[in-house]
């Protein structure tokens, strides 16, 4: 359950934050807009982490609290890994089009 607050953050600073200034800067590039889009970048990369690692830790104690490794319990598991890629997918998402936004800003720049 945990996971979901935490994708909720990885959505809110990946597609509100750096999205929305990328945005912004595509539209009306200054330096102070691209100066915050370095430490917004590395707060979506830093939040995807986090919310895999927790994804990771819950599969894993989900695997380790069953007590046994039925199928069934290895195919829960599974699931809930592959569920863990999901942050890191869509925060690499927003990010890379926020710095095609950016170098659409700079382009007008120039």
């Amino acid at each position: 359950m945990i996971g979901i607050y935490l994708m909720g953050f990885v959505i809110v600073v990946s597609g509100v934050g750096v999205f929305g200034t990328a945005l912004a800067y595509a539209i009306r590039p200054t330096e102070g807009k691209l100066m915050l889009m370095r430490p917004l970048s590395l707060a979506a990369i830093f939040a995807s982490i986090c919310s895999s690692s927790v994804g990771f830790a819950t599969a894993l104690r989900g695997a380790g609290a069953a007590g046994t490794w039925s199928p069934e319990g290895q195919g829960n598991m599974l699931v809930g890994l592959s569920e863990s890629f999901i942050p890191p997918f869509v925060a690499f998402a927003f990010l890379a089009i926020a710095w095609l936004l950016v170098a659409l800003g700079m382009r007008r720049q120039a």
